[in-house]
């Protein structure tokens, strides 16, 4: 048997498939296309998460493209993490060119060009269908891991919440909280010791400088209402497609806190939202992150440790989350370790650095006997990468240089006044971008600060005025004492009253 008659058995019997798959492509070896060597990933295997990895320009978009087209046809809806913007184009059908046409000849894939269903999304200024918050959704405990606090701070926010809870003021906003927050160190100050015991000042200003950072990175248009339903992710066209929502992030490359804490609420709204699935067949919903490092590079040890744990444990509802980047090194160990897909596009070694981190990623990918991977790394053309993923038992495929079948959508982005379209149509913005600011921790707050303000004014008014010092007659000091008596009396009537309103609240 040839070399190539052996390749063509070892990658078939590999990406053999008896159930629902995705195609994304055909065999290369000694760098030529060989047909028939399709490369097959199970629907059944897609919950187990990803890698999508490659320098700068070796094609990563496109790759994902694919996937979420796939993805759609087979009506598995798509959240995409658009950081760089270029992946609007798939809402509009591709244009068929003659390298498409031979590229697919190639690796013997039919082609058509085709659009998918989309929605633009946004947490920031930018136009779309805003997805929100409240704070109490987050809880004290992912709060406190996004701010970043101490035991003891972390202690603080929970009094906040429960005082929150106790007193039914709804926590929504960021405004809520801080209100809340110098409430229980100013004006509170004695409510607060006599229910929860003392706070330091030293703590709740150590906090209100973590939310002033969040707040500086764009948060307050984040937390808040109308909360976002994770289900309007799930949703399916009338022609059985997957919804291809696409999170519009350009403006927030800058802002690594706002990303992290949205990619953390996200996944655990969905974690905390979605039923088990078991062994469902195909995914729910497949989470594509771009520029993952974002995530990673400024978020915290206990942050770290709360989207490994999320990552391990959402799999078994169905979601699957696929991390691109341009260096697989940029992703955690603990969270590489659960990822059962890995796309690895060209690696470019300029440096002795970038030689060491290439042999290291080569050693994370299965022996092969057809190619020698650390050198292929460097040498994959664009649209070619090296491909391993699970079967449908679960064992790891044979590791495949795989030159990739083109997008069906437009491989550029959308203009302006296509985006304004979409919008326009998306019944999802009408149902979102309703600004709604009821009332909340923060009026409710203010009401009973001035509430109490104006009874202690009253009771100032009520007090006799102290005449100058003079001798008093018989009648004078018979006076005086029946006032005293009255305006003690008036005393612990008005004390008694503020009391009242401050425990009816």
């Amino acid at each position: 048997m040839s070399k190539t008659e052996d390749f063509i058995k070892h990658i078939t019997e590999g990406y053999t498939c008896k159930g629902e798959f995705i195609t994304l492509g055909g065999g290369i070896l000694d760098g030529e296309a060989v047909p028939n060597t399709h490369v097959k990933i199970p629907l059944k295997t897609l919950n187990r998460h990803g890698l999508i990895a490659g320098a700068t320009g070796t094609g990563k978009t496109k790759t994902i493209q694919v996937l979420s087209e796939q993805l759609s046809l087979n009506g598995i809806p798509v959240l995409m993490m658009d950081i760089k913007g270029d992946f609007s184009g798939i809402a509009m059908p591709g244009e068929e060119k003659s390298f498409i046409t031979e590229r697919h000849g190639k690796i013997t894939l039919p082609y058509e060009t085709k659009a998918f269903p989309v929605e633009l999304m946004t947490i920031s200024e930018q136009n779309g269908v805003r997805l929100r918050a409240t704070v109490s959704e987050f809880g004290p405990v992912l709060f406190s891991r996004i701010l970043d606090l101490n035991d003891t701070q972390s202690g603080v926010v929970s009094i906040i919440f429960k005082y929150c809870d106790d007193n039914s003021l709804p926590l929504l906003d960021l405004k809520d909280f801080k209100k809340v927050l110098n409430y229980a160190t100013e004006e509170g100050k004695a409510e607060f010791e006599a229910e929860y015991g003392r706070i330091s000042t030293s703590s709740t200003g150590s906090i209100l400088r973590k939310i002033i950072e969040l707040e500086q990175q764009g948060a307050e248009l984040f937390f808040g209402e109308k909360s976002f339903d994770i289900q309007d992710l799930m949703r399916v066209d009338e022609n059985g497609n997957g919804y291809v929502n696409i999170m519009r992030l350009t403006d927030i490359q800058d802002k690594p806190k706002l990303f992290s804490t949205f990619m953390l609420s996200l996944l655990a709204e969905i974690y905390n939202t979605m039923p088990e699935q078991g062994d469902a067949g195909r995914p729910e919903l497949v989470i594509f992150i771009d520029e993952a490092h974002l995530i990673f590079d400024e978020a915290s040890k206990a942050l770290l440790n709360q989207i490994e744990t999320i990552v391990k444990l959402i799999r078994s509802k169905g979601i699957g989350v696929y991390f691109i980047t341009q260096n697989p090194m940029d992703v955690p160990t603990g969270v590489l370790a659960q990822l059962g897909l890995k796309i690895q596009h060209a690696l470019r070694a300029f440096t002795a650095n970038d030689r060491k981190a290439i042999k290291m990623t080569a050693e994370n990918y299965p022996d092969t006997d057809f190619y020698e991977t650390d050198e292929v790394l460097t040498s994959l053309g664009i649209g070619e990468a090296f491909v391993t993923a699970l079967s449908e038992k679960g064992t790891p495929t044979p590791l495949v240089a795989t030159m990739m079948r083109a997008p069906m959508s437009r491989m550029d982005v959308l203009t302006e006044s296509e985006i304004e379209v979409s919008i326009a149509k998306s019944k999802l913005a009408k149902k979102y971008n309703e600004v709604l600011d009821r009332e909340s921790a923060y009026e409710l707050l203010n009401k009973k600060i001035a509430e109490a303000q104006e009874v202690a004014a009253e009771q100032e008014a009520e007090k006799p005025t102290r005449k100058a010092k003079e001798e008093p007659s018989t009648t004078e000091v018979i006076g005086k004492s029946i006032t005293k008596v009255v305006t003690s009396a008036s005393f612990i009537r008005g004390a008694f009253g503020l009391l009242m309103k401050m425990f009816k609240r």
